[in-house]
């Protein structure tokens, strides 16, 4: 693993009102990593998230992102047309609801191939035959590489959402919750094509999630944040079959007895 992060939060502060959504939060993602980011609803993680992935200002603090040819930057002091840029080229992001992730309006092929033409591929039989070979490797037919994704299941849309974020390889993945709206049986499918895919591409990737379970499967390293603050973090199977603090402690116990 480099010894460089690729993403970087220091002092990460967010409010609504008297509300602390983030409090003072410290956190490095290195390259080729998975970092999970787990905790109840209310804890901060969606927030967190948010603003790391470059979607909303922190109030106090800085994210600092390693870029392939300009070095470190301040996410927040880069301007909104920066940000745009890499997250349509350096970063991909997995809503939790497909709906969130796709233009409805267009075809399964145009939701994958415009991320190509944002990093600047231009031939369209280069495109649509790159769209087939990713429809394929997520598990759907290529043949229907025509079809809007309305017409597809909740576990073939997420899989399309997938294939539009990885076709350009991107260096930095955000997933939240990107399997909470998906059958059981779903979801173990979803969640070993994310780990054979995050491998194999060697992309580093934040995932939020409630899931203990799935945290352990994705994530490297895990974050417990309760109430706006990060109470432990460590390696995920030393958090999880070890954990320190009380409300860790209580999270795992609760997962057991369910």
């Amino acid at each position: 693993m480099s010894a460089v992060p690729l993403l970087q939060a220091t002092a990460l502060t967010r409010r609504f009102g008297a509300h602390v959504a983030c409090d003072a939060v410290n956190l490095s993602v290195y390259p080729g990593e998975v970092l999970g980011i787990v905790g109840e609803s209310g804890s901060g993680k969606t927030s967190l998230l948010q603003s790391l992935a470059g979607q909303v200002a922190p109030d106090q603090g800085s994210v600092l992102y390693s870029t392939l040819h300009d070095g470190v930057v301040d996410l927040y002091r880069i301007g909104e047309a920066r940000r745009r840029l890499l997250s349509r080229t350096d970063w991909g992001f997995v809503h939790q609801s497909a709906r969130d992730g796709l233009r409805s309006d267009v075809s399964a092929g145009a939701n994958v191939g415009e991320r190509l033409m944002a990093v600047g591929a231009r031939h369209y039989g280069a495109i649509r035959s790159e769209a087939m070979a990713w429809l394929s490797r997520v598990e759907i037919d290529a043949a229907r590489i025509d079809d809007l994704p309305r017409d597809f299941s909740g576990g073939m849309q997420q899989r399309l959402q997938i294939a539009r974020n990885l076709v350009t390889r991107p260096r930095l993945i955000f997933m939240d919750e990107p399997t909470a709206s998906l059958d059981v049986s779903v979801q173990a499918r979803l969640l070993d094509l994310l780990r054979q895919l995050v491998a194999e591409l060697h992309v580093a990737a934040v995932i939020v999630t409630h899931d203990l379970a799935v945290a352990r499967l994705l994530a490297h390293r895990l974050i417990v944040m309760r109430s706006g603050r990060v109470v432990e973090e460590g390696l995920t199977d030393q958090v999880l079959d070890d954990p320190q603090h009380p409300y860790t402690q209580l999270l795992v116990s609760s997962v057991l007895q369910a």
